[in-house]
């Protein structure tokens, strides 16, 4: 290669550089905020940033007062004035197992930033329709359910897993009170077959009794090395369960007369069982609404329906009212379990009214 050759390889490259150097100023400017006026919250973040802060987890809320743990000690906690400003789809800023930045200045503490989550059990607010965050940080969901005071309700059961998978956590359905079907036959023969149903589809059941203590220690199998939330309708016994696996102290309620559930749990409170080992006991709810769920996403969580939905006549079908549904017929034909399709369709029309 000649020399004036070699000069014109150097200069393409050398513009070819500066085009690309150029390129990155570009994009740097452009996200560069540094020549905008800073506001009041820049200057705080800028001012938290300088300041050393630690980590902590947040154990319980109530109200304004956040109990948080770091460094193996356990303290009071106050949000940050400028976090409460937050203008979010969620109606709460924080939640029971959020990971924190704090500050500590005059033996007070500051939660300064929410750090991302990886995990969060959520539901619809019913005042605000906003995103309620139940727990944050979870590993797995027990989903608490009971056969007797209060009523099984499989249906409240299906819109847990969907909370779960939603959220990014594995669902496990505890039955608690099994030790009341000795006397009752019929209840026997539904619960079976919900244990069937569900154990096909792929989910994990632990049945249990609580008060006789059978089954307890397949939970403490299931919960080792893992961050699990307690969860379910009121008055199926989720304190009552943790007391005797744990010898806690929690709260228990009776069944009122209606054999609906009392709510004794008031809020969510991260409890730490050993090293590696934490769950969330949480309160007992009566009905369970899903945020942000489009007709779409519930075809896909009900994937046993949808296998059946690739005949229907409609591309579109809903599998509700719809002429010629492959769906339909396979109900009718016990092909699909009529406890998971009701389950189904009151989930797409609790859509459609919100739609309305």
């Amino acid at each position: 290669m000649s020399n004036f050759d070699k000069y014109l390889d150097d200069e393409e490259n050398f513009f070819k550089k500066t085009k690309e150097i150029k390129h990155t100023k570009k994009l740097l400017q452009k996200n560069d905020r540094s020549k905008f006026k800073k506001t009041d919250l820049d200057k705080k973040k800028t001012k938290i940033l300088k300041n050393n802060l630690e980590k902590a987890k947040i154990f319980s809320i109530f109200g304004e007062n956040i109990l948080v743990k770091s460094n193996n000690i356990k303290f009071e906690a106050l949000l940050r004035g400028n976090l409460k400003k937050d203008i979010s789809k969620n109606s709460n800023i924080l939640a029971v197992g959020d990971n924190v930045l704090i500050s500590i200045e005059n033996n007070k503490a500051s939660i300064e930033e929410v750090l991302p989550r990886k995990s969060i059990l959520s539901r619809e607010d019913t005042k605000t329709k906003k995103q309620k965050i139940i727990a944050a940080n979870i590993d797995q969901v027990l989903i608490i359910g009971s056969l007797y005071n209060p009523q099984f309700k499989p249906h409240l059961i299906d819109r847990y897993i969907i909370a779960a998978i939603k959220g990014n956590m594995d669902a496990i359905i505890i039955i608690n009170k099994i030790d009341l079907l000795e006397k009752d036959l019929k209840e026997k023969e539904k619960y079976l077959d919900f244990l069937n149903i569900y154990t096909d589809l792929g989910y994990k059941i632990i049945p249990v009794s609580s008060k006789r203590k059978n089954n307890l220690s397949k939970i403490i199998e299931v919960m080792q090395n893992k961050v699990s939330v307690f969860s379910g309708q009121s008055g199926t016994g989720k304190s009552s369960i943790l007391n005797k696996l744990f010898n806690l102290k929690l709260k228990t309620g009776k069944t009122s007369k209606l054999m609906k559930g009392t709510h004794v749990t008031t809020r969510s409170t991260l409890i730490e069982l050993n090293e590696n080992s934490y769950c969330i006991d949480t309160p007992g709810i009566k009905s369970f609404s899903i945020f942000d769920l489009t007709i779409n996403d519930i075809k896909e969580y009900f994937f046993d329906i949808e296998l059946y939905a690739k005949k229907c006549k409609f591309f579109n079908c809903n599998h509700i009212d719809e002429p010629e549904c492959n769906v339909k017929k396979a109900v009718k034909n016990n092909k699909i379990s009529c406890i998971r399709y009701e389950s189904y369709i009151n989930l797409v029309n609790e859509i459609k009214e919100k739609n309305e």
